[in-house]
């Protein structure tokens, strides 16, 4: 028989996307329309808003429309958005005709920090919106993070993603290596998957570490980020301390330390207090505590400037910074479902208008999660994200058959047929009983 060739590697965010769009569903564009209200977009107007043709039409309330239309519809191109807005008229904006090339433009030219804005109403919004009780038995799964909800002001997750999207799309490029179109941070709130903020910068080669000026501002007193190596510094874990805010993220190794006090200690984990830096000299000021875990014969460690283990216990160390990949997943969801690998224009103000766009849509899609999960009682991480949004399209056939109801219910009736939740495979059950046994003895 002949060998099978092997497939050459593929980046997955760069699938073959759908060439329709997916048609509308009444029930989301309510929920988008109670969160993007038009009204509110009159204070946003620039006092020096110039009165070309193409400003006066598109407006920052219709291109709202617009950019949020193309992510939450799947729509493929600016064309085909354009043919719907001039027969259909999208969400609250009335069928006009408008030129692919005044939209271009308008994308090139519309500051993009008005859709940062309109970004962060959202949010709060969504926040307002509902009774965010936060059942810590649904969304953890563990009543014992309770206290430390209690103590923290917040937790969130912080993590960067480069995109990719201007691979062979535009002329010009499509000669050339993949051309990066930046660098996005994202910031989560750890239990509840809510988007907190969003940064970009068009540089797609830049460390981590220009963000953390951001992040130390938007981080509240007594608050707790969770974060990868990308941002391993002494400064930056200074300033944490020096401001009464906390962190959690993993030890680089090769980073000399000096153990100066034991907390406690298991067969496989141990608890110690530590000063880094030792042989160089900027080290750092504040003593952190450091958590090693001993996970399939390898140790894993973990450093926190959380000191009393009453507070933060050894294992919940752990866990926080396993929920960081948590984000992951909602890079996932943005770049792979909802299209943010695909850009829609060139330029760097068109690019940062999309991320917002899809991460306006991402909020509301994930609160439309969190009611499913309240409904079936589950965890918020055993729903899936990608099959909720796939699961738009049968609540709207079936509102056409007037079977449709709430959104919500009915995801929830189907969850099974829709795959909404999430199956636990052997391995994954495995493992949990493995890390129950890693901390079989732990004194918190």
């Amino acid at each position: 028989m002949p060998k099978k060739k092997n497939r050459p590697h593929t980046n997955p965010d760069f699938r073959h996307r759908s060439d329709f769009p997916a048609p509308p569903v009444e029930e989301i564009q309510k929920r988008l329309m109670t969160v993007l209200t038009p009204g509110d977009f009159a204070p946003m107007r620039m006092a020096n808003q110039k009165t070309k043709l193409r400003e006066r039409i598109l407006t920052l309330p219709v291109m709202t429309a617009i950019v949020v239309s193309l992510v939450w519809r799947q729509i493929p191109s600016l064309c085909e958005v354009l043919r719907i807005l001039a027969k259909e008229g999208l969400l609250w904006v009335r069928a006009i005709k408008v030129s692919k090339q005044a939209l271009s433009k308008r994308l090139e030219k519309l500051p993009a920090s008005l859709f940062a804005q309109v970004f962060e109403d959202v949010i709060l919004r969504i926040r307002n919106s509902r009774d965010k009780k936060e059942s810590l038995s649904l969304l953890v799964g563990q009543e014992s993070w309770q206290k430390v909800k209690e103590y923290f002001r917040v937790i969130w997750i912080a993590d960067g993603s480069t995109l990719e999207a201007l691979k062979k799309k535009m002329e010009g490029l499509r000669d050339k290596t993949a051309v990066c179109g930046g660098k996005m941070m994202m910031v989560v709130e750890a239990f509840s998957h809510v988007t907190v903020c969003a940064f970009y910068t068009d540089n797609s080669g830049a460390n981590d570490k220009i963000f953390v000026g951001q992040l130390l501002g938007r981080l509240p007193v007594g608050g707790l980020m969770v974060f990868d190596l990308g941002f391993f510094s002494f400064p930056f874990f200074d300033a944490f301390s020096e401001g009464n805010k906390y962190f959690v993220t993993r030890l680089r190794e090769k980073t000399a330390y000096r153990v100066v006090g034991e907390l406690s200690r298991g067969q496989y984990w141990r608890d110690e207090i530590i000063e880094m830096g030792k042989y160089r000299s900027n080290p750092c000021k504040w003593r952190v505590r450091k958590v090693s875990v001993q996970w399939k014969g390898r140790w894993y460690c973990y450093i926190t400037n959380v000191i009393d283990s009453k507070v933060l216990s050894a294992r919940q160390v752990c866990e926080l910074y396993r929920r960081r990949w948590r984000i992951e997943d909602a890079f996932k969801v943005t770049k792979r479902l909802l299209g943010l690998s695909y850009l829609w224009v060139g330029s760097t103000n068109g690019v940062e208008v999309q991320i917002y766009a899809t991460w306006i849509f991402y909020a509301v899609l994930n609160d439309i999660c969190e009611q499913v999960a309240e409904v079936l009682n589950e965890p918020l991480e055993r729903i899936s994200v990608e099959m909720v949004f796939r699961g738009f399209y049968h609540y709207g056939r079936a509102c056409e058959r007037g079977e449709g109801g709430d959104i919500v219910g009915f995801l929830a009736e189907n969850a099974q047929l829709l795959g909404i939740v999430k199956a636990q495979r052997k391995r994954h059950r495995e493992a949990k009983l493995q890390q129950q046994e890693v901390w079989v003895d732990t004194l918190s």
